[in-house]
């Protein structure tokens, strides 16, 4: 296949990840207002975190799966069925009516979740294993772009109709299911996928017991589970803190965080691809985890020091941390395994950063409500580790290593 066919490719991959990140950010400011309709405003936040642990959880059981069976029946149609059950989600969304509508609308999207894990094995099946990591960020920076814009237009949205953003998401997500379709050729050719599908594939403790079979791989999913347990914890509570520990309201908060947005496109799509061209991955990836730390730390200090700059800086550390390691992690997590395996390893890679979302808000929530310092010293302790590890493992780490026994 020729360049051109490639990077018409990886385009319409970029729009797909565009697409669907401007519709979930059109509808997040509006979650809190559609669950008003069906609960009393002191139950809201309830209400919420109940869909969103009822989603997180349906993807750490459908993940894998999903992954598996990209692995023996093509990349392609699994990402439509994921995008598919996105749309019938939000629908349901839009539709309401009755709260167990709109738990039935997370349910759908949640099973049906692997578009970031399959668009992930479908870069790993077109690109050499030092071009994923570039490739990874790229997907990043398109999530970036498509936080930036989405709420405003969600606001917007909402306040002709509460259900007009959820219908609009819904289209959006269509249009990709669409491009994938007609635009998407398949990624793994027959000859790679995996031979058969076994009960194990449908066994999500199953898979990820065989994926942390292979020690080396194992410990590389270990550390991602450390990293991602204290990204959760910024991303579940900055905004809380900000609010009780600064008083600052939705717009300057709000405005606060577009720096999150920018932050993101600027480290994934521009600092990343320039530093790849100097340094190694695997350095890359240890700045970012020592960028993210700082971070962390100088929200520490800003509890005893109130300060707009140390704010803006933890927030700027923190996100230029994540934009070097994040991609850099999912490049390495892909060159450890053949075509044969990415799927159920990307599969089980997002199962256990969903088993986080359901876990970290709880005990972020009864730490935090004990004291905001303690838990982000915890969180900055519990970052140290994956530093460590990630140390310990990098002369350990072998390129391209197959999964099969």
């Amino acid at each position: 296949m020729n360049m051109k066919s490639e990077k018409n490719k990886f385009r319409i991959i970029i729009v797909i990840v565009l697409l669907n990140s401007i519709g979930m950010s059109i509808i997040l400011p509006l979650l809190p207002f559609l669950i008003g309709k069906y609960l009393p405003s002191q139950q809201v936040v309830v209400g919420m975190s109940l869909l969103m642990s009822v989603f997180a959880a349906c993807m750490f059981f459908a993940a894998p799966v999903l992954g598996a069976m990209s692995d023996r029946y093509g990349r392609r149609s699994i990402l439509m069925i994921s995008l598919l059950g996105s749309t019938i989600g939000y629908v349901l969304f839009g539709i309401g009516g009755a709260l167990w509508v709109l738990f039935l609308g997370r349910i759908i999207d949640g099973l049906t979740a692997g578009n970031i894990s399959t668009l992930f094995a479908y870069i790993s099946d077109c690109t050499e294993p030092h071009e994923r990591t570039k490739w990874f960020g790229y997907i990043g920076a398109a999530m970036g772009i498509g936080k930036l814009g989405g709420p405003a237009l969600g606001g917007i949205l909402g306040s002709i109709n509460l259900s007009l953003p959820f219908y609009i998401t819904a289209g959006l997500i269509f249009l990709s299911a669409l491009a994938a379709y007609f635009l998407l050729p398949e990624s793994l050719l027959v000859e790679k996928r995996s031979s058969r599908i076994s009960l194990d594939s449908f066994n999500t403790f199953s898979s990820i017991k065989e994926i942390f079979g292979f020690k080396e791989v194992g410990f590389l999913l270990l550390i991602g589970i450390i990293y991602y347990a204290g990204l959760d914890v910024f991303q579940f509570n900055f905004s809380v803190f900000l609010k009780d520990l600064y008083k600052w309201g939705p717009v300057i908060i709000g405005s606060v965080l577009t720096i999150v947005g920018i932050c993101e496109i600027i480290s994934r799509a521009l600092l990343l691809p320039w530093l790849l061209k100097h340094f190694k991955e695997k350095s890359i990836g240890l700045l970012g985890l020592i960028g993210f730390v700082t971070g962390l730390g100088l929200i520490l200090i800003s509890i005893f020091v109130h300060s707009a700059v140390l704010i803006s800086l933890a927030i700027v550390f923190i996100i230029l941390g994540d934009g070097l390691f994040d991609p850099t992690y999912n490049g390495q997590l892909s060159q450890s395994t053949d075509e044969s395996k990415q799927g159920k390893l990307q599969g089980v890679n997002q199962s256990l950063q969903s088993a986080n979302n359901v876990i970290i808000p709880l005990f972020t929530g009864a730490i935090y409500f004990y004291s905001p310092g303690v838990l982000y010293a915890l969180t900055i302790l519990i970052v140290f580790l994956a530093i460590l590890g990630y140390t310990y493992v990098l002369p350990r780490m072998k390129p391209l290593r197959s999964l099969d026994r």
